[in-house]
């Protein structure tokens, strides 16, 4: 058993009878379906689920997961899935896989959201390893690139548009949205504080969403070889 199949059977372990649970997406996500789906068939587990992707949706319906769709939801009993940063404080920096929306839903909904990981995805600050992403309006690519630059110029801020996977054309979200990546070029000392960050990104017309998730991850399950550690939401 590899360390994204040890926390997402862990993950799927919590799962209890009744629960709607909110599915992410990517490796470490489609083995928790995996064994969420393999729960309901051996154990008879009585649960419904939500999907944060198209991707993460096909894949529960082959596995004979019953689907609900969001707009029939108000909340959710748990969402499990993969982060590309954690921060101490449990700050996430999500959307390589350009789910924003649909992800931060789930995770704002749910009355617990647990966040798969390894060692690897730990970091000191957020945006350490990866750009933000920042889903933005096509119409307003133009206008929101130079608000980022003009708000945090004095920080280095960089935002250029993502490109698709075959680099021949620009990265769509599910909602048809482009995808501008944010970095910050300052030195480790003048990298802005996320909360704050946060905040700016969410008060700029155009943007659709961003990739950092402040104070909704209720518990990281971290595996290390082998090792699983549990690590709690600050109180």
């Amino acid at each position: 058993m590899n360390d994204k199949q040890l926390v997402a059977i862990t993950a799927a372990s919590q799962v209890q009878d009744g629960m709607i649970v909110g599915l992410g997406t990517g490796s470490t996500a489609n083995y928790f379906i995996e064994e969420l789906a393999r729960r309901q068939r051996e154990e008879g587990l009585n649960i419904r689920a939500a999907a944060s992707s198209v991707v993460s949706g096909i894949k529960a319906e082959q596995l004979g997961l019953p689907l609900i769709a969001l707009e029939h939801l108000s909340s959710i009993d748990l969402y499990v899935d993969g982060a590309d940063e954690v921060s101490p404080d449990l700050t996430l920096l999500k959307g390589r896989g350009y789910d924003l929306v649909r992800e931060k839903l789930l995770a704002r909904a749910a009355k617990q959201f647990v966040v798969l990981v390894d060692r690897s995805k730990q970091v000191g600050r957020i945006g350490e390893k990866f750009p933000i992403p920042v889903e933005v309006m096509p119409a307003a690519w133009r206008l929101v690139q130079a608000s980022l630059q003009t708000s945090f110029q004095a920080l280095g801020g960089r935002a250029e548009l993502r490109q698709n996977a075959a680099k021949d054309g620009w990265a769509i979200t599910s909602h048809g949205s482009l995808v501008l990546d944010l970095v910050f070029e300052a030195v480790a000392d003048q990298q802005p504080e996320t909360h704050w960050l946060n905040q700016q990104l969410n008060n700029i017309p155009g943007v659709v969403e961003h990739g950092i998730f402040v104070d909704l991850a209720s518990t990281v399950l971290l595996a290390d070889n082998g090792k699983l550690e549990e690590i709690r939401k600050p109180a």
